[in-house]
């Protein structure tokens, strides 16, 4: 029996040992790191900027990036389709309003020569077949002189 219980005792204090030397390579590991980060955490002076809370930077090899949830296909597809759908109905907005821009300048156009022909229809025309009243004019008088086409008058009114 006292054998066997030497063999016991003696397994019970290698495995301390073992243990013993595993958490003091932990600890030499986990005294290590905290150093680094002491310098890191330093008290700093204060900046000469004046500055006080503007902290160090850090590169941005260091930062840890994190990627966004991966979605599955179903959810991929149907937000694709959903995007697909938006885009075509802004689309169709803005087609809609182009065209109801067009309209609008073109009936602009034609309400400026319809106008115009009015305009011109009920004008007081006095043809002046003696041209030695010309001469005669002033200055003012032969400003509001216009030269047209009766012609055209004629024919359109028959």
């Amino acid at each position: 029996m006292s054998s066997e219980t030497d063999i016991k005792v003696n397994s019970l204090i290698e495995n301390i040992k073992k243990n013993q030397d595993d958490e003091s390579s932990e600890k030499s590991v986990v005294k290590k790191q905290p150093k680094k980060q002491e310098n890191k955490d330093e008290i700093r002076g204060k900046p000469k900027s004046g500055r006080f809370w503007k902290s160090q930077k850090e590169k941005f090899s260091t930062i840890n990036k994190t990627k966004g949830l991966k979605l599955d296909f179903q959810k991929k597809t149907a937000l694709r389709m959903e995007l697909k759908r938006t885009k075509e109905l802004s689309k169709s907005l803005l087609e809609q309003f182009k065209e109801k821009e067009l309209e609008r300048k073109e009936r602009r156009r034609e309400n400026i020569k319809r106008t115009a022909e009015n305009k011109q229809k009920s004008e007081i025309v006095q043809v002046i077949t003696n041209t030695a009243k010309l001469k005669r004019m002033k200055k003012k008088q032969l400003r509001f002189i216009q030269k047209r086409d009766t012609n055209k008058a004629i024919e359109a009114s028959k």
